[in-house]
């Protein structure tokens, strides 16, 4: 055998890898409990365990910088290729092997996690279709949260809400059937949060490098929320809609105020947007607080004045085919379903009280 084909096999030795790793993500499909049971639970909480605490020790995002690399490399081989410096068959089979190599990276890292138990039967919860009183009563109880928790962020200190946060995590592991620790959850802020901002993304975990990505410019309202959702990205959620769920539930079962209500305004507002077409619609959000109605409008005109609707529409676009491809089968749509979560959680009361709600 020729020294040149040896050096061609070398080239497909990480696409080969590729593709077991894309057979076991099919397999996973039919057979989600061996990833709960060996990936989720035990493999990797370890794995994240490590990573995350070597990561905590860089003060900027290495996830950005591994992006930016990425890019910047990217475009050094198309014009080498260009510029007749590279020959098209070894700039080909580099980038191959590149985003083969990131496929790997993702899926074995976090991305096995899409592949888990779904929420219900992970957690025990009944799941079931809500009626029309039933989605009103769950408004309304909600509404009167929202009231009752209303709190200033006059005083507002981010290390003491990433404390509570955790506090109500690890206090919950038997309800949330996560592997606590599984790792060090330091937020650092996003490189280019205004740039997020633009396409209305108010934080996003990283998970080539287990970071937690927070956007500077967040209202002091609604950090507590978007902290503990990205937290449960860190423990493996996948979903966007569990993580919602995981972080309504951990900021409403804390003693803090400012995460109670911060949990109950945003899940408050996608219940508003679902509720439109709901009898007694009109009249439950005349119960709503005046200060309550201030911060919802405050979140959608300070979000709207930093969005750009050409780079949110190419951001919705990239993060829905990304979520489809990952069996979230609503895209980006899944964000709202948080609703269904709480109505779930709200209507199995032999849940609630096994759970000590």
């Amino acid at each position: 055998m020729s020294t040149n084909k040896i050096r061609f096999g070398k080239w497909f030795i990480i696409p080969f890898i590729g593709i077991f790793i894309f057979g076991i993500t099919r397999l996973l499909i039919h057979y989600p409990q061996l990833a709960e049971r060996y990936y989720s639970q035990k493999f990797y909480p370890a794995l994240a365990t490590v990573i995350s605490y070597l990561s905590s020790f860089v003060p900027f995002s290495i996830d950005d910088a591994f992006y930016l690399i990425l890019i910047i490399s990217a475009l050094i081989i198309i014009g080498l290729t260009i510029g007749g410096k590279v020959s098209v068959k070894r700039s080909s089979l580099i980038i191959l092997n590149v985003l083969f190599s990131v496929y790997i990276l993702f899926y074995v890292l976090w991305g096995f996690n899409y592949f888990r138990v779904d929420i219900n039967n992970r957690l025990g919860l009944i799941e079931r279709e809500a009626n029309q009183q039933e989605f009103m009563n769950v408004f309304n109880d909600l509404i009167a949260s929202a009231n009752e928790t209303y709190t200033s962020y006059d005083i507002f200190k981010e290390e003491e809400i990433a404390k509570q946060i955790e506090e109500s995590f690890s206090r919950l592991v038997p309800i949330l059937k996560i592997n606590y620790p599984g790792g060090r959850r330091r937020a650092k802020p996003v490189t280019f949060s205004g740039l997020f901002a633009q396409a209305g993304i108010s934080g996003y975990y990283g998970p080539f490098f287990n970071e937690i990505h927070i956007n500077t410019k967040l209202l002091p309202v609604e950090f507590p929320f978007v902290l503990a959702h990205e937290k449960a990205h860190q423990f493996g959620i996948t979903g966007e809609a569990e993580a919602n769920f995981y972080a309504w539930l951990v900021c409403t079962q804390s003693e803090s105020k400012q995460l109670q209500y911060s949990a109950n305004l945003i899940a408050l507002r996608y219940f508003i947007f679902h509720g439109k077409n709901q009898e007694g619609y009109r009249e439950a959000i005349e119960k709503i607080d005046k200060r309550v109605l201030e911060d919802i409008r405050r979140i959608y005109q300070h979000w709207q004045s930093l969005r750009n609707d050409k780079v949110e529409a190419v951001a919705e676009r990239m993060n829905d085919a990304y979520l489809k491809t990952n069996q979230v089968e609503k895209g980006i749509a899944d964000y709202t379903g948080i609703v269904k979560h709480i109505m779930d959680f709200s209507l199995d009361t032999a849940f609630r009280e096994k759970a000590g709600f």
